[in-house]
């Protein structure tokens, strides 16, 4: 039995891996862990939560689905929350999800169900108002998405508007109203030859290639020219609605057919059910058939068909009771490991990649597999020159299952990471209760267009004008080495580039020069240390007051500072001490760039020193950003989760059920009025 310090170390750090894998997968559609692998962590920490309930946070990747919507669109809050589902491996896993239900609903006999096919694609929102769509969003994390309306207006197959009445039912006693509202969900996919279609015509124009249909349909929905995706071949089947006014149904097949009749796609491969032995009969059919499938799926999902009966069983969790996705079992086979490369990712992350001899795996060749980590590494034993069981896991990303021990000849090489950065030769670290391997170098090529977009950032330098584009421009042609280079450009090397012309090179010089003196808080965020977010980058401002009293702290200097642990401390420690960073930041002084002296945290005003705030809805005069960062300017505290020590709400437009939950724990509650009163903003 695991001793609870144990248990809450893990649960921290199943929480940090999920979140970013959660990141890498939603917002940035570049895994790098496998379905199985992702499934396996999220059910550890499922396990130890069960077993340990009071050390459940409250913002625990259990209890939402994917990751936060990306910065470039605008946001959308789902009327319904879009939950995601709980998984089924095998025949046993689809009997204890029967058992579960039969036991909460206190009854023997069998309830029906509605067999689907779980596509691997994107899953969107379509709002209907009056028969209109109004909006389109992405799932998000389940109850925020980004709103990609003209991109989903795109799709052929997606009504712009649901007709009053249809021609498939002439029968006007069959005919169904047009609901007030309806929230209609879909999973937006590629065809797998129109995929090949794509990639081959991206090949032949010099483009990089997508590397499955998902990512495809991902990258696609996320453009911010909706004419790029007008021209990529997006299909969608529609499997639910959320909220609806104006109309109700009884059983999730009807919701079916009426989508159907309204002229949205919906899967022909869906079966109804009578019992559960139909269901798993489906999984084994489904299975056995995919490869013939013009489109990619990686499981089947099983629901309740009574809604009634789905509003009873409700949901646990971030999961509903009524539905589970019974994943296909991985594609497997064996070959052997060549040497094992190092791979700079564009944070910093070294990841170790398997080069194999090439081998078929689910219709692909595939050469490469990721390692993962150190730790993967020692755990299976994996060693260069050894036999290895590989498989796509979840049918899109190689790993390295298992080692064929009793295949050793004796000759195998064991792995060693590098102690300094392949790419630039800087110091390489891994921090306490992390699994990667980091390169701290801030001038690091590998990293160097990821960080150059960072320091320019909003909430950094904020260098209006230096877009993604123009940084991928600036570095590739060899003008920007890191981020000092900026200062030093001229207007000659900007009009090299392809589609700037003077008045815009012009601009965006004057853009750099105005970026020259930041707040001492903006420019220690903007260097991307490990761990220094805009919170600590404030605390160290306001601290110590200047770059120069900064540089030399060691780390018990830094750790007698409050809310400034080792493990924050060590980095910024770390970061300072590589030679490479100070290299970089003496040319930036020399440059002209001289961060503002912070004020003294003993001269400003600390009125609201003690008092934690929650906010929820949205403010008009304010972004959520800016009111936190007023609070924590103030000597105060913010938290996501309404508990018993909190002392304010403060609740904007649309507030959520926190609001509630504040008024019966009597909470004192703000407007955005009041706030602005509060803090002295009025």
């Amino acid at each position: 039995m695991i001793d609870r310090e144990t248990a809450l170390k893990r649960i921290e750090e199943l929480q940090s891996l999920i979140r970013y894998h959660n990141r890498r997968y939603y917002q940035l559609d570049d895994p790098e862990i496998s379905d199985g692998e992702y499934d396996r962590l999220m059910r550890n920490l499922s396990d130890l939560e069960y077993q340990f309930p009071d050390l459940i946070s409250p913002d625990s990747p259990t209890h939402r689905v994917g990751a936060a919507p990306l910065e470039k669109f605008n946001t959308f809050r789902h009327f319904t929350p879009m939950l995601s589902l709980a998984n089924a491996f095998s025949d046993k896993d689809i009997l204890d999800f029967h058992e579960r239900i039969k036991r909460f609903l206190d009854r023997r006999n069998d309830v029906r169900f509605i067999l689907e096919p779980k596509l691997d694609g994107v899953a969107v929102n379509l709002i209907y108002e009056h028969g209109i769509l109004t909006v389109g969003s992405t799932r998000g994390d389940g109850t925020i998405g980004e709103d990609v309306t003209q991109n989903l207006k795109t799709i052929q197959a997606i009504p712009l508007v649901i007709p009053a009445s249809t021609a498939r039912e002439p029968d006007v006693s069959t005919q169904h109203p047009v609901p007030e509202r309806i929230e209609v969900r879909g999973e937006v996919y590629i065809e797998i030859e129109s995929f090949k279609t794509l990639n081959h015509r991206r090949l032949s124009e010099g483009e990089p290639v997508f590397a499955n249909p998902r990512n495809a349909a991902a990258g696609s929905l996320r453009q911010l020219d909706s004419k790029v995706t007008a021209r990529r071949p997006l299909a969608i089947f529609c499997y639910a609605v959320g909220e609806v006014r104006g109309m109700s149904f009884k059983s999730h097949w009807k919701v079916l057919q009426t989508l159907s009749q309204w002229g949205f796609q919906i899967n022909t491969q869906i079966r109804p059910a009578e019992n559960i032995n139909d269901c798993i009969r489906y999984f084994h059919q489904m299975n056995e058939m995919r490869s013939n499938l013009p489109y990619e799926i990686d499981g089947v999902v099983i629901k309740v068909d009574d809604l009634s009966l789905q509003d009873k069983l409700g949901a646990v969790s971030r999961n509903p009771r009524w539905a589970i996705a019974c994943k296909f079992p991985a594609t497997q086979e064996i070959t052997e490991i060549e040497d094992i490369l190092i791979q700079v990712g564009r944070t910093g992350v070294l990841t170790p990649v398997a080069l194999m001899k090439p081998v078929r795996l689910g219709g692909v060749m595939v050469s490469r597999a990721t390692l993962h980590n150190l730790d993967e590494i020692l755990k299976k034993d994996i060693r260069i020159g050894d036999a290895v069981i590989v498989q796509r896991a979840g049918d899109v990303i190689p790993e390295v299952v298992k080692v064929i021990v009793s295949r050793r000849s004796g000759a195998e090489k064991i792995f060693n990471m590098p102690a300094r950065c392949p790419e630039c030769g800087s110091e390489v670290v891994r921090l306490e209760g992390e699994a990667a391997h980091r390169c701290i170098g801030m001038a690091c090529p590998a990293q160097i267009k990821e960080r150059i977009r960072h320091f320019s950032s909003r909430g950094a330098m904020d260098i209006e004008g230096l877009g993604d584009k123009l940084v991928s421009q600036l570095v590739d042609a060899g003008l920007i080495n890191d981020p000092a280079d900026l200062y030093f450009l001229k207007s000659e090397n900007l009009l090299t580039l392809e589609r700037m012309a003077e008045k815009s090179a012009g601009n965006l010089l004057k853009a750099i020069a105005r970026s020259k003196n930041p707040p001492l808080e903006k420019f220690l965020f903007a260097l991307g240390i490990r761990h220094v977010g805009e919170r600590i980058a404030r605390i160290l401002s306001h601290t110590f007051q200047t770059l120069d009293r900064i540089i030399p702290l060691s780390v018990d200097e830094l750790m007698a500072v409050r809310d400034i642990g080792p493990e924050v401390s060590g980095s910024i420690t770390r970061f300072f001490h590589e030679s490479a960073n100070r290299m970089v930041i003496e040319k930036l002084k020399t440059a002209g760039v001289m961060p503002r002296e912070a004020e003294s945290a003993s001269d400003r005003s600390l009125s609201l020193s003690g008092k934690s705030f929650v906010f929820t809805g949205t403010l008009v005069h304010l972004s959520r950003s800016e009111a936190r960062q007023i609070v924590e300017s103030l000597g105060g505290s913010w938290s996501e989760a309404v508990t018993k020590k909190i002392d304010y709400i403060v609740a904007g437009e649309s507030p959520g059920s926190k609001l509630q939950k504040a008024q019966a724990a009597g909470i004192t509650i703000l407007d955005e009025k009041g706030f602005l009163s509060l803090t002295g903003r009025d």
